[in-house]
Formats: C-alpha cells, sequence, structure tokens
C-alpha cells in the first residue's frame, strides 16, 4: 500500500467510526435518547416519527411526553401529549404520531416541554426530563 492510500483508508475509517459514534438515535449510558427521526406529509396532519432509546438501566412501564411544535416563524402550532412508553431498558422502540392540522413543510421545530408522566417498572417516578437526550435526523430539530 503506498502512502496516499493508506493515508486515504485510514482518514475514511476514521470518518466512520466518528459517524457511527455520534449515531442521532443512540442514548449514553443511564440516559434516555429521543430522536425525532422522520416527518411525513399526510391531507389533514403531519406524521411525525420518534425513537426512543433507553439506556437508563431501568424499564418504563409509563412515559408521557409532552411535545410543542413551533411553526417556522417561531410561533407555537400546536402542543401534544405522546405516550411513549412502555420503554423496556435496553431498547430501541419506534413511536408514531400524527399532529392533526400541521403541515409538515410548515414545522419549524420541536420541544420535549417536559415530561407529563415517567414510571419506572418498579413503581419508582422521578426526574426524566434530566435522563433524556435529544436529537433530530428530520429537517426541523428536536430540543429540550
Amino acid at each position: 500500500m503506498n502512502g496516499l492510500y493508506r493515508s486515504t483508508v485510514v482518514t475514511a475509517l476514521v470518518l466512520g467510526i466518528l459517524l457511527a459514534a455520534s449515531g442521532h438515535a443512540r442514548a449514553a449510558d443511564g440516559r434516555i435518547g429521543v430522536e425525532l427521526n422522520k416527518l411525513e406529509p399526510l391531507a389533514n396532519a403531519c406524521r411525525a416519527y420518534l425513537v426512543l432509546t433507553n439506556k437508563a438501566g431501568a424499564a418504563f412501564s409509563d412515559l408521557k411526553l409532552d411535545l410543542v411544535i413551533f411553526d417556522k416563524d417561531g410561533i407555537v402550532a400546536r402542543r401534544i401529549a405522546v405516550q411513549g412508553g412502555p420503554v423496556p431498558d435496553g431498547k430501541t422502540t419506534l413511536k408514531v404520531f400524527d399532529v392533526e392540522g400541521v403541515q409538515c413543510a410548515n414545522v419549524g421545530r420541536f420541544l420535549l416541554n417536559g415530561v407529563m408522566t415517567c414510571e419506572a417498572r418498579d413503581g419508582k417516578r422521578g426526574d426524566c426530563v434530566s435522563l433524556i437526550d435529544t436529537s433530530s435526523r428530520a429537517a426541523a430539530p428536536l430540543i429540550k
């Protein structure tokens, strides 16, 4: 292998590792990843796909998210509750929901405003907002 080829291969491998490590739906140990994966336009709604990755070390029987959708001008378009649970420990799940009366092309961003309910399978309740990392693969960001 010549030096230029070897350097190119090493650079490609490093970039591949960095991209894999920065995967949006990944959650660090002790965390819950919530990723806005995709927005799909429907006739009278915007269908949203959320990927939840639970590495919190506990299974959650109930996890209800309080989401606010802003339009591209920063004006609140809709506030909705999304049932995210149950979320088994160490599992990645997909939650799909429709936002009625909102067109995907007009969505500016999603805000995880809070967690309405958060109950671990052992019955303990906690501050799940502090456990959640948000990300987005969609054109609209998901922030908290």
